[in-house]
């Protein structure tokens, strides 16, 4: 039951991930591309946790996560700044008022490539 739970999760997540790619690719809504990849690193940090037998909340928070997870795996305490910042996003992206991202495409392509980073050890730990 938990693993297919956490399989779920994961494959959201990856829904996510596959948008953010195309979007990038595609050169178009950049903002909408950074609130999907909080979105699967958020999954992927939910199905992880779940896996380590952490109970679901409704918190979108990647810092908070990412603090979590560190609980089990030392390493995700290095991402703590960069949860803090793609949470900034998110929030920005989902409630207006106020402007939309202002991140460059290359800003923001960084920031996937370090998503992807953090998924791949995720994904690693269970």
């Amino acid at each position: 039951m938990k693993e297919e739970l956490v399989k779920e999760w994961f494959e959201r997540g990856k829904h996510d991930l596959d948008v953010a790619k195309l979007l990038i690719k595609e050169n178009v809504y950049l903002d909408v591309a950074l609130f999907h990849i909080h979105q699967a690193v958020e999954k992927y940090i939910k199905g992880y946790l779940i896996f380590n037998d952490w109970e679901l909340r409704k918190i979108h928070d990647l810092e908070s996560l990412m603090t979590e997870a560190s609980n089990f795996d030392s390493e995700f305490g290095r991402y703590l700044d960069f949860g803090r910042k793609l949470s900034g996003y998110y929030y920005e992206e989902r409630y207006p008022p106020g402007p939309m991202s202002s991140c460059t495409k290359k800003e923001i392509e960084e920031m996937l490539g370090l998503a992807e980073k953090i998924i791949k050890r995720l994904k690693k730990g269970i």
